[in-house]
């Protein structure tokens, strides 16, 4: 049997502390599990994955009048090729906001990552504040972010502003981008902080806004999203992915 120096085991030890350090800076985000918070089970909020609701990328379909697919659509440039079914997570809430229900998505091997961006592509066209398409509004849907430190924040969709990008040819779809320096509210003071760098120990979202007043403008109750982003790695339908 051959025998290590210590400085090749030193060496080994050094090199399997520097690969633990940047899996842990980059964590390991690969799946959104949904959920439904109704604990009075009124059955009047939704979380799925849903095929045909996504952003589609290279999605193959018939012209009418035929019957077999002839030409291809693109709204996300950035999207998955691989998703066949066009899988889009749909968050829901019908009826009044003060119902103590949501709709949830947990975010999935975020643990110990260094956050540095988040994001999502929302089913809604032109910008965040547009009545027409999803619901976007400042509380839902929303990223709640617990860090390591035991802090907690949250982000909404129209609030704090994201960079957005309008997607596809008639501005179907609005990718929104919250990073360079990533803000958002803190929980206990609802003072709008910078937590770039910072640790996570759990992300998820959440829709609790219903189609009362406190979801206007748009009163709609309802959001289509797809590539959820965590320091751009993107998951982009109900499986067990990333990339």
């Amino acid at each position: 049997m051959k025998h290590l120096s210590k400085g090749m085991i030193f060496t080994g030890v050094a090199l399997a502390a520097v690969v633990a350090t940047v899996a842990g800076a980059a964590g390991n985000f690969n799946n959104v599990e949904p959920h439904e918070f109704d604990p009075a089970h009124s059955f009047l909020v939704q979380a799925a994955w849903l095929g045909g609701i996504g952003c589609p990328t290279n999605a193959a379909y018939a012209v009418y009048p035929a019957t077999n697919a002839n030409a291809t659509y693109t709204a996300c440039a950035t999207g998955d090729t691989k998703d066949k079914h066009n899988e889009g997570l749909l968050l829901a809430k019908t009826g009044p906001t003060p119902n103590n229900a949501s709709a949830t998505a947990d975010l999935k091997g975020v643990k110990d990552t260094d956050l540095t961006e988040l994001g999502y592509d929302i089913r809604k066209p032109t910008s965040g504040t547009d009545p027409r398409g999803s619901h976007c509004g400042a509380g839902a849907p929303r990223f709640n972010i617990e860090l390591q430190n035991g802090d907690s924040y949250f982000l909404g969709c129209n609030s704090p502003t994201a960079t957005a990008t309008a997607e596809g040819a008639n501005n179907e779809w609005l990718r929104l981008r919250w990073g360079s320096p990533l803000l958002a509210f803190n929980s206990s003071t609802f003072v709008l902080t910078d937590i770039t760098g910072k640790k996570v120990k759990s992300i998820s979202i959440v829709f609790d806004e219903g189609q009362d007043t406190f979801g206007g403008p748009d009163n709609f109750g309802l959001a289509g999203i797809d590539n959820i982003d965590v320091n751009g790695t993107l998951v982009r339908d109900g499986r067990t992915n990333a990339g």
